[in-house]
């Protein structure tokens, strides 16, 4: 609820300048819309400020003049709690005057002489606007936590600024604190929540020296509309410092996305795209700051495109399935063992689009079942045609991403796979993705047990490369390790790492399951796989990924070797 002065009477400006001139044409220019005080000189000014200190609502500041200059004005307002509130508007003719007025804590400059009325009265009308408006806001609209601005009330006074305050360049900013149900959990909400107020803190305390409003976003996340600043990182690590400060024993980190202010770009569409830059740099502790800019936007449409265009691809058959061979490699010659399912998509108006574009995408976006399901349906369909073409068993892996394990009918959807098919368990195998296995751990071994239990063989998918493997291997019930390829890219020049292959060998041994090596390209790597017990190799040593016409060719070799 808004104070009842305001109702009462108008606002209350107050003109300091040493020339009547200038007193007399600013007080015409405003007087229609504000009651006028006047001060020729900066200690007069200052006995106005305590004599109407509840009232006022703008002081306009001349900076050269006698006796107290503005700047002497500016220096003692910023010293004193009462009068750092009160809004400065410095009056200059001197350029090189304003960026230090600035500096100083103004919070705006019009330039004489005073020959634009609309410009002044719109200068003056922002700089209340923003400063009441940050000071006098009811509770209600207001954070109970943090004191900023509740999400709602943020939303519609930052559409009003956009709305009416069209000259005014506001960036907006997002942060966000890292894993912060952790920080919770470990260290009690009542910790929390002195996190959550530090960080209202700081932010207020920066609002102080700029046009500005922020609010709590949600729970973890802030959110600030601003004019420009010189250096979003300086901003970060302020709040950042703000937060170590509040323990040496616990460690919370901060991330930050901006969008800069574009034309025509409403608060709405500017928030979600600043969020969007902030939570590209999840977890990344190194750099936890992103601008969003073209490339980003670009990106950001591009995958709408592509989520767009799921539907289409399924029904239309632009996804295709590839097979990429397992050899192998304890026998001489190696033999074609057995493959991994791959995805493609060929768009027809994008051409070639790698999984990596889309697959994150998709599992971010919680859809790629659907992509999933498609890969299944069509490696049992080939599976099949190759039984029936070349009295042939190849069993082909096809990866189980989280939305598949958290799928209360993933044993029902496998089960009609195979019995559709005329299959046995034997013919598909479970590649369990690292993003299947990190989360909600009870419930992957749980899918994972009643997988195994039908029948299915279980390949721990890119082991080694993450903490998560290590954690789960006594745990976990899989036949087969594959080896992240990271590893083996080093073995021919890297102690360290032919080290940690032999380690990873070593310990499939103790558990008596196999290993697969991916991404395996020259022969000295097969060899050295070979030499220290790997089991089977995957990569362009033996073949890139294959069309099934094309790999039908490696089926064929492998017949006529036997024969």
């Amino acid at each position: 609820m808004i104070k009842s002065r305001q109702i009462q009477r108008r606002q209350l400006v107050l003109i300091v300048d040493d020339y009547e001139i200038n007193r007399d044409a600013l007080g015409a220019i405003l007087e229609d819309d504000y009651d006028i005080i006047c001060a020729e000189n900066g200690e007069e000014a200052l006995k106005q400020m305590q004599d109407h200190l509840n009232d006022l609502s703008v002081v306009m500041l001349d900076l050269i003049m006698p006796v107290m200059s503005g700047f002497e004005v500016l220096e003692t307002m910023k010293k004193d709690e009462q009068l750092k509130s009160i809004p400065v508007i410095v009056l200059t003719a001197e350029k090189d005057a304003e960026l230090s007025a600035l500096q100083m804590g103004a919070a705006d400059f019009i330039t004489k002489p005073f020959d634009q009325p609309e410009v002044i009265q719109a200068r003056v009308g922002r700089i209340i606007e923003l400063s009441e408006g940050r000071q006098l806001i009811s509770s209600a609209e207001r954070d109970q936590l943090t004191g900023l601005y509740t999400r709602n009330f943020f939303i519609e006074y930052a559409n009003r600024l956009f709305k009416y305050h069209t000259e005014m360049k506001f960036d907006a900013v997002v942060i966000n604190i890292e894993k912060f149900h952790t920080v919770n959990a470990l260290h009690g909400r009542d910790f929390g929540d002195d996190v959550l107020k530090c960080i209202g803190s700081a932010i207020s305390s920066f609002l102080t020296e700029t046009d500005g409003i922020a609010c709590r976003f949600e729970a973890d996340s802030f959110a600030i509309y601003c004019v420009k600043q010189p250096d979003y990182r300086a901003l970060l690590d302020r709040i950042q410092d703000e937060v170590n400060g509040l323990s040496e024993k616990v460690s919370i980190h901060l991330r930050m996305g901006v969008k800069p202010w574009s034309k025509g770009v409403n608060p709405l569409l500017q928030f979600d795209q600043a969020r969007a830059a902030c939570n590209k740099v999840r977890g990344n502790y190194k750099d936890p700051l992103m601008i969003y800019g073209t490339e980003m936007m670009e990106k950001e449409l591009m995958d709408q495109r592509l989520f767009n265009d799921l539907k289409t691809a399924v029904e239309s058959y632009q996804f295709k399935v590839y097979f990429q061979p397992k050899y192998s490699i304890q026998c001489d010659p190696p033999k074609l063992s057995s493959a991994e399912a791959l995805i493609r998509w060929v768009h027809p108006d994008l051409g070639f689009i790698s999984p990596d574009d889309f697959v994150p995408l998709f599992e971010g976006n919680g859809v790629i079942g659907v992509v999933d399901n498609f890969v299944w349906n069509e490696t049992a369909r080939q599976v099949r045609a190759w039984k029936d073409k070349y009295n042939f068993t190849l069993p082909v892996s096809v990866n189980l991403s989280r939305s598949d394990v958290l799928d209360p009918d993933l044993k029902n959807r496998l089960k009609r796979l195979i019995e559709d098919n005329g299959l046995t368990y034997d013919d598909i195998k479970i590649e369990l993705t690292e993003s299947a296995y990190t989360e909600d751990m009870k419930r992957v071994l749980e899918v994972i047990r009643g997988l195994r239990d039908m029948g299915f063989m279980i390949e721990m998918d890119d082991f080694g490369s993450g903490y998560s493997s290590l954690n789960m291997l006594s745990e976990m019930p899989f036949d087969v390790l594959k080896m992240d390829m990271k590893f083996v890219r080093n073995i021919e020049h890297s102690e360290t790492d032919r080290r940690l292959v032999r380690l990873i060998l070593d310990i499939a041994k103790c558990l008596d399951v196999k290993v697969v090596a991916e991404g395996v390209e020259t022969e000295q790597q097969m060899q050295f796989l070979r030499e220290n017990g790997c089991d089977l190799i995957q990569g362009y040593y033996f073949s890139r990924p294959l069309h099934p016409d094309d790999f039908e060719k490696l089926i064929e070799e492998e017949i006529s070797i036997k024969r």
